[in-house]
C-alpha cells in the first residue's frame, strides 16, 4: 500500500473515532463520568512518578553518563542488576538506607564499567530540584481530570532520602491517594501494591487507567483488569489519555512555560507597542509565556485581545558578532510569504531596544504540532515515514526558490559559501572557547583543506531540523518553517546534511535527541542515505561523493553552537533552561565530526591517483588532491624506481612504485587486506561505535587482528 493510501486510511479511522467520541460526549454531557468506547466507566487515573510525572532515572542517567564520560548504559544496567533482590529494588522497599544503597550501587557500577563511577553525583542530580520537576503537560492534565470529578492517584516506586523523608517531589494536593513503595514495603510490579491503591480509591480495576513507562509494571496492572497506557513521551501519553476519557486535558499553549526570571520582559511597554501596531484599544491583560525550546533567541507566546502572537528577540547582554540575526529572520520570512514555502505571517520588526530590552519581531502564532523527539513516539511507522517525506519535500521547496524573484538576490554572497562558513564558525568557536578540545583543533586544521566544489547556490535555511517545523495536527503536512536566523545564500547540501544529525546522535543526547540507537526499519524512518537519495530524486540531482565532509562540517558547527550556548549560560544569557548542560557535550559532538572527517579521508585516499606523481609544492598538492593531513610547504620529487639512495637522501615517497621491494610487498598485502576485510566492515564498526557497547572492544576488531597478514 502506498504512503498516501495508508495515510488516507488513517485519516478515516481518526475521523470515525473522533465523531464517535463526540457522540458519546454529547450523550453524557453534564456528567462527571466519561464513557470509554468499550462501555466501562472510568472514575480515576493512576500515575507512576518517574518517567510519567517527572524524568525517569534512565533518562537522567543517560544524560549524566554523556556529561561524565561514563560508559553508556552503566547506571541502567546496575539499577536492574539482581532483579527483585538487587540494591535498587531493596532500596525502594526501604530494606536498605540511602548510604547502604549508594555504597553497594557504586561498587556495581564500577565493576561493570571498569572505572570509578561517582554515583553520589548521579543521585544528587536525580533528586535535585532542577531535574525532579513535574512535566507541565501532566500538571495541566491532572487539573483537568480533577475538574471533571474524577479521582487521581500516584503509585510510585520511590525511596527514602538521607534525611528520612520519602522522595516525592510533587504537590500531594494534586492526588486523592498517594501510594509509595518505601512506605508500604512493596514495589511494582507486585500485584498487592495495585490492589492497595484501588482499595484506597474505593474502585474496581476496570474503573481506572494506569500510566507507567515500564512494561512489567503495566503488564501486572493489566492482569488485574486496569486499563494501561505506556508512557514513552508525556505529551503523546496525554493524547492517548484524552482519547480514553473523551475530553481535552491540554487547554494551554503547547511547548510553553512561565517566563523564566532571567528572561522576563516589561509587559507595560510591550502592551503599548502592540496596541499601536494592531490598532486595538483593549483594556484586558496581556498574557505572556515563554516557549520551552530553542537555545538561541528567546521566544514568547503573547495573547492580547483575542490575538495569538509570537515575539522573538535577541538575548540580553554582549553578543557574538553576526549572531542572533533576528533582522534576517524577519526579512526572509516576509519575502517567502508568497513563494510556496510555508512560513508564519510576520507583522513587524522593532529595532527599538527600549520596548523589551533588545530588538525583536512579531509574527502570528501558528498552531500545530512540533515534534521534539525525532523518533516520533506514538506514531505508526507509515505516519513516521510520511512525516520525514514531508520534511524532505519542504526542504526541496526552500532550495527551489529563485532568490531574485523574491527580492533576496543580495541576501548572501553567491560564491565560496562553505569556506566562509568554516571561517565564520571557527571564529564563533574561538570567541566562546572556554578550554582546549583536541577534536575541535584537528577539525579547524582539516576543514579548510578539504573544501568541496560548490555545485549550486540556493536559499539555505541554516538550521533545518524536524523540531523547527510546525506540522498539521491531523496529517503529515508542514504548516510553517521556523528559526531562520542562520539563513543565507549557499550550498544546499549543508541543509540536507544538517537535517540528518539525529541519525547519528543517541536518543539520550540532552540538547538534540537522536535515534542512532533505534531500529529505523521498525520505526519506519528513512535512513540518512535514503533521505539523501529522496532529496536528490526530488531535486533531479546526482548523489554527491563527499557526503562525509558535509556531515563533518555539520557536527563541527553544532559543536561550535553548543559551545556558544554554554558560554552564554555562564553569564546568564542563554534562553534555554538546559543551556548549562551543554558544556561537556561540545567535546562529544566534535568527536563525531572528526569521525566523519576520518571517513572522508579514507574515501579520498582510496580514490587518490598514485601513478606519475608530479613535482610540486606539498602544500599545493594537499589542497588539489584533498590529502588527508596538511603537509608542509617544502618541495619534493618522486621517481619511478625506488632505491636505497633515494631513501637515504630523505626523499618524500608518495607512490607505491617508489617504495623499496620489501615495503612495496607489505603495502600490497595491506591494501588487499583493507579491501577484503576492513572497508566492507566499516558499517558494522560504525554501528558498534554508536551503540551502547562502544566502550567495549568490538568483536570484529578482535577478529581482524587475528586475520592480519603481518
Amino acid at each position: 500500500m502506498c504512503v498516501r493510501s495508508c495515510f488516507q486510511s488513517s485519516c478515516l479511522q481518526w475521523a470515525w473515532r473522533t465523531a464517535f467520541l463526540k457522540h458519546i460526549q454529547r450523550r453524557h454531557q453534564g456528567s462527571h463520568r466519561w464513557t470509554h468506547l468499550g462501555g466501562s466507566t472510568y472514575r480515576a487515573v493512576i500515575f507512576d512518578m518517574g518517567g510519567v510525572l517527572i524524568p525517569s532515572p534512565g533518562r537522567v542517567a543517560a544524560e549524566w553518563e554523556v556529561q561524565n564520560r561514563i560508559p553508556s548504559g552503566t547506571i541502567l544496567k546496575a539499577l536492574m542488576e539482581g532483579g527483585e533482590n538487587g540494591p535498587w529494588m531493596r532500596f525502594m522497599r526501604a530494606e536498605i538506607t540511602a548510604e547502604g544503597f549508594l555504597r553497594e550501587f557504586g561498587r556495581l557500577c564500577s565493576e561493570m564499567s571498569k572505572t570509578s563511577v561517582p554515583v553520589d553525583s548521579f543521585f544528587s542530580l536525580l533528586t535535585s530540584e532542577r531535574v525532579a520537576k513535574q512535566f507541565p503537560v501532566m500538571t495541566e492534565a491532572i487539573t483537568q481530570i480533577r475538574a471533571k470529578g474524577l479521582q487521581t492517584a500516584v503509585l510510585s516506586n520511590n525511596f527514602y532520602l538521607p534525611n528520612q523523608k520519602s522522595f516525592l517531589p510533587l504537590d500531594r494536593k494534586q492526588f486523592d491517594v498517594v501510594v509509595e513503595s518505601c512506605v508500604e514495603g512493596i514495589c511494582k510490579p507486585d500485584p498487592r501494591i495495585y490492589k492497595l491503591c484501588l482499595e484506597r480509591l474505593g474502585l474496581q480495576p476496570s474503573e481506572s487507567i494506569f500510566l507507567d513507562d515500564l512494561g512489567p509494571n503495566l503488564k501486572a496492572a493489566a492482569s488485574l483488569g486496569i486499563h494501561t497506557i505506556k508512557v514513552n513521551d508525556p505529551e503523546t501519553a496525554v493524547k492517548e489519555l484524552e482519547a480514553l476519557l473523551g475530553f481535552t486535558l491540554r487547554l494551554g499553549v503547547p511547548n510553553t512555560q512561565p517566563v523564566r526570571k532571567t528572561m522576563e520582559i516589561p509587559k507595560d511597554s510591550l502592551k503599548k507597542y502592540l496596541k499601536d501596531l494592531l490598532g486595538i484599544q483593549t483594556t484586558g491583560p496581556l498574557e505572556l509565556l515563554q516557549f520551552d525550546h530553542g537555545q538561541s533567541n528567546p521566544t514568547y507566546y503573547i495573547r492580547l485581545a483575542n490575538r495569538d502572537l509570537v515575539l522573538r528577540k535577541k538575548p540580553p547582554g554582549t553578543l557574538l558578532p553576526s549572531a542572533h540575526a533576528i533582522e534576517r529572520e524577519f526579512r526572509i520570512m516576509k519575502a517567502l510569504a508568497n513563494a510556496g514555502v510555508p512560513v508564519p505571517n510576520v507583522l513587524d520588526l522593532c529595532e527599538d531596544s527600549s520596548v523589551v530590552g533588545t530588538p525583536f519581531y512579531v509574527m502570528e502564532y501558528c498552531p500545530g504540532l512540533i515534534y521534539k523527539d525525532p523518533s516520533l513516539p506514538g506514531l505508526e511507522p507509515s505516519h513516521r515515514r510520511a512525516i520525514y517525506t514531508a520534511m524532505n519535500t519542504v526542504l526541496c521547496k526552500i532550495h527551489s526558490v529563485d532568490p531574485q524573484a523574491v527580492g533576496l538576490e543580495d541576501y548572501g554572497k553567491q560564491v565560496a559559501y562553505i569556506p566562509r562558513q568554516v571561517r565564520t564558525w571557527v571564529k564563533q568557536y574561538r570567541a566562546s572557547e572556554t578550554s582546549t578540545i583536541p577534536a575541535m583543533e584537528r577539525l579547524i586544521e582539516w576543514l579548510p583543506l578539504h573544501l568541496p566544489h560548490q555545485q549550486r547556490t540556493t536559499l539555505v535555511h541554516g538550521d533545518f531540523r524536524l523540531d523547527n517545523l510546525v506540522f498539521h495536527a491531523e496529517k503529515p503536512e508542514v504548516l510553517a518553517v521556523l528559526d531562520w536566523e542562520l539563513s543565507t545564500l549557499g550550498d544546499p547540501l549543508i541543509d540536507v546534511a544538517y537535517s540528518c544529525l539525529a541519525h547519528y546522535l543517541p536518543s539520550s543526547f540532552p540538547v538534540l535527541r537522536g535515534f542512532n540507537d533505534c531500529d529505523l526499519t521498525q520505526l519506519g524512518i528513512p535512513a540518512a542515505e535514503e533521505y539523501f537519495r529522496m532529496y536528490c530524486l526530488q531535486m533531479g540531482l546526482p548523489p554527491t561523493e563527499n557526503w562525509n565532509f558535509y556531515m563533518a562540517f555539520s557536527f563541527f558547527r553544532l559543536a561550535a553552537i553548543l559551545q556558544g550556548v554554554y558560554r552564554r549560560s555562564l553569564t546568564g544569557q542563554a534562553s534555554s533552561a538546559h543551556a548549562e548542560q551543554t558544556g561537556k557535550l561540545t567535546e562529544f559532538v566534535s568527536n563525531l565530526a572528526w569521525d566523519f572527517a576520518v571517513k572522508e579521508g579514507f574515501r579520498v585516499f582510496k580514490e587518490m591517483p598514485f601513478k606519475n606523481p608530479l613535482t610540486r609544492s606539498c602544500h599545493t598538492w594537499a589542497r588539489s588532491q584533498s590529502q588527508w593531513y596538511p603537509i608542509g610547504t617544502r618541495s619534493y620529487s618522486s621517481v619511478p624506481e625506488a632505491s636505497p639512495a633515494h631513501a637515504s637522501r630523505g626523499g618524500l615517497v608518495i607512490s607505491p612504485e617508489s617504495l623499496s621491494p620489501p615495503v612495496r610487498e607489505l603495502y600490497h598485502r595491506l591494501k588487499h587486506f583493507m579491501e577484503q576485510h576492513v572497508y566492507p566492515a566499516e558499517p558494522e564498526l560504525q554501528s558498534h561505535q554508536a551503540s551502547a557497547a562502544r566502550w567495549s572492544p568490538s568483536p570484529l576488531i578482535e577478529d581482524l587482528k587475528v586475520k592480519q597478514p603481518w
